[in-house]
């Protein structure tokens, strides 16, 4: 008689690495695939608010937020837009209209030639490219004095990078009126030079770039970015300034976006520097020309003047806005 030998059975992985017995290893599988399909399906805690879930279910009150929510927005888009809105509306209106009824829409009509005669006989034309000139090279030197101090300090990070932090963090506690006096006195007599910057644009673009705000700013965003990318490049042989070109300047393009912002904006309505220091009015920006042809010109071609002054500032923070503001800062990093 044959005797028929039973093999074991091969022990399944589930029931092996678990310890149960291999008729319990599938029901707790499906057990557990069935908890992470739930744990899955499960809404994510909701924060606590005003008001609670029973409150935002009445009519009443769901009805009474959107409401208010709806108010609020309109407000808010009002007191933004509504100044600029009724500038250009004023700008292309006449004096009569403009006092009579300031909110009426044209009673007497559009006069187009109030911008044209803005331009021309108010000479905006030349104030305007002024004033171009003066915001290109302040947001140069800007830009280039704020990029390398951060890239040094977040970066490089020498010997004393603390103490040259604080240091530069410190001027920002010194009033801009304090330095005034100095400042004009080292333009007036430029050290080691002995040359005078008076009625040169050198005399706004290079202590508009001396921003100890713009430093810190890109500094704190470079602490940020990842150090693991300048090894790889620096093994990879770059040296610093192809680690800054190719490496920390694509990574980096969010807060330059913010920094030229910045330093357009701040440079177009700066008054009392330029003023200083621009004494000749064929050099001089709208910023301080604007209130000169306030009173040589009738009140519907100033505001023009106002309406064209503020064209290129907005201009540039749409511009600004959409080529770096909405860009990944890590998208565009290469190999050095």
């Amino acid at each position: 008689m044959n005797h028929l030998v039973r093999t074991p059975e091969r022990a399944r992985p589930g029931a092996a690495s678990t310890g149960t017995p291999p008729s319990k290893a599938p029901e707790t599988r499906r057990h557990t695939r069935r908890r992470l399909r739930t744990a899955r399906r499960a809404p994510a805690p909701e924060e606590r608010g005003v008001l609670s879930e029973f409150d935002r279910d009445r009519a009443a009150v769901r009805w009474g937020l959107r409401i208010a929510q709806a108010l609020v927005l309109v407000g808010l888009i009002a007191a933004s837009l509504g100044p600029m809105l009724w500038l250009a509306k004023a700008a292309i209106s006449t004096t009569q209209d403009t006092l009579r009824e300031p909110l009426a829409l044209w009673p007497s009509g559009i006069q187009w030639e109030n911008l044209a005669t803005a331009w021309n006989q108010a000479e905006i034309n030349r104030y305007f490219l002024n004033t171009v000139w003066v915001a290109t090279g302040s947001w140069f030197f800007q830009l280039l004095v704020a990029t390398t101090g951060g890239y040094v300090l977040a970066v490089l990070r020498p010997r004393f990078t603390k103490l040259l932090t604080g240091a530069v963090l410190a001027t920002l506690f010194v009033p801009g009126v304090v330095v005034l006096v100095p400042l004009f006195l080292t333009v007036l007599d430029v050290p080691l030079f002995g040359v005078s910057l008076l009625n040169t644009y050198w005399a706004v673009w290079l202590p508009a770039g001396a921003n100890a705000f713009n430093v810190l700013l890109v500094k704190r965003f470079m602490d940020n970015l990842p150090r693991d990318v300048f090894e790889a490049a620096r093994v990879d042989g770059a040296g610093p300034f192809r680690l800054l070109l190719f490496v920390v300047l694509p990574m980096s393009k969010p807060i330059l976006g913010v920094v030229s912002i910045f330093a357009v904006l701040h440079a177009w309505k700066d008054f009392l520097w330029p003023l200083i220091v621009l004494p000749e009015p064929q050099l001089q920006p709208l910023s301080v020309r604007l209130p000169v042809i306030r009173d040589t010109v009738t009140l519907d071609v100033f505001l023009a003047s106002l309406l064209i002054s503020t064209l290129l500032p907005i201009a540039i923070f749409l511009i600004f806005q959409r080529l770096f503001l909405r860009n990944a800062g890590l998208g565009n990093a290469v190999k050095a």
